[in-house]
């Protein structure tokens, strides 16, 4: 008789290794997750950064890139599906000792599948579990759900969550993307019971976010805004244009 984790790997369900390791909520069955820290991190580095994983040292990783940066055949979550022990190996090596990490943010899309969409919280889900499990880190979830009728089930599992992590990337000077945010800032207050919410913000400035959360903070939800390559890029920028201005 074959052993249990044989049998899971000739059937390529080597997540279950990890998300048998909560229980599935709401009607998409999407694995739970808990996130009750009471520190935060102070640096955000991106996945593409690993020589700033330890910039400070409450320094946390995320993934506000474009897929194919961190995703793809030769990407965690793949690792995972097909258990390749190798490449497990690797990206144990690449974030050990991190001590936050921003669950991926597999981008979703309004105008296609919708089985797609939903596929890729669950990736999100699974890859999260293995940080914790697997490094220690700290998990913040990051909410995101690309239309109305996806926010019905993207939250299911973070109802323990008292932290969770939003990015402002590419919606604060599109007038609709910053409409769509601010719904969404809403919807997450209103549905789970936060305490902060861990911002990735690119602006140099924190006054537009702040007025963005607004309804957050309102609330009594915490807003942190840690910094990063290009938040610190950016404010530079504007420093010296005022400077020659």
């Amino acid at each position: 008789m074959k052993s249990r984790k044989t049998l899971r790997k000739l059937l390529n369900v080597n997540f279950l290794n990890y998300t048998n390791k909560t229980y599935s909520s709401g009607e998409k069955d999407l694995p739970a997750l808990y996130c009750k820290t009471e520190v935060y991190p102070d640096f955000l580095a991106l996945y593409s950064e690993p020589r700033l994983y330890h910039k400070t040292d409450m320094t946390g990783v995320c993934f506000y890139q474009f897929d194919s940066v961190f995703d793809g055949k030769r990407g965690l979550f793949e690792a995972i599906y097909h258990d390749d022990a190798a490449r497990l190996e690797y990206f144990k090596r690449r974030f050990k000792d991190v001590k936050f990490i921003i669950a991926p943010d597999y981008s979703e899309f309004g105008d296609i599948h919708v089985i797609e969409n939903e596929y890729r919280l669950f990736k999100a889900r699974v890859v999260a579990i293995w940080f914790m499990v697997e490094i220690g880190a700290v998990v913040i979830p990051n909410i995101t759900f690309p239309t109305e009728r996806s926010a019905s089930f993207a939250l299911n599992g973070y109802e323990e969550c008292e932290v969770v992590a939003m990015s402002t990337k590419s919606h604060l000077q599109d007038p609709a993307e910053y409409e769509r945010l601010l719904w969404k800032i809403r919807y997450t207050v209103d549905n789970l019971k936060l305490k902060c919410i861990v911002v990735y913000d690119v602006c140099g400035s924190n006054e537009k976010v702040l007025e963005c959360f607004s309804y957050a903070i309102s609330n009594g939800v915490k807003i942190i805004i840690p910094d990063n390559t290009l938040k610190a890029r950016n404010a530079s920028r504007k420093k010296a244009v005022k400077r020659n201005g």
